[in-house]
């Protein structure tokens, strides 16, 4: 889907890790919604209270979810699920555009 249609988005941006990570928040009528996002390059991590399901636009990035030791690189046009009530580990490695779903 390249774009989303009959939307809200929320004028306030979230900004997380000193600006290095901000996105703003699409509602959808059905009472989903999703986060577009940048990310620039470091090491960031976030916890989940939904699971999430990101998929990465444009750039790359190294993922390691909670519990395990193992780093998985996604680049444009994969995508990864976190459970919820959860953490994930990022190495952003360059400029990254993503698209973070929130299922209950």
């Amino acid at each position: 889907m390249l774009e989303f249609n009959d939307v809200t988005v929320v004028k306030a941006a979230n900004i997380y890790c000193d600006g290095k990570v901000n996105s703003r928040t699409v509602k959808f009528a059905d009472g989903t919604k999703k986060t577009l996002g940048i990310m620039m390059p470091g090491a960031y991590s976030f916890n989940t209270d939904a699971k999430e399901i990101m998929e990465i636009l444009a750039g790359s990035m190294d993922i390691k979810l909670a519990g395990s030791d193992i780093w998985k690189t996604y680049a444009s046009g994969s995508s990864f699920e976190v459970p919820a009530n959860s953490s994930f580990d990022l190495k952003v490695t360059q400029v990254s555009d993503y698209c973070c779903s929130y299922i209950d």
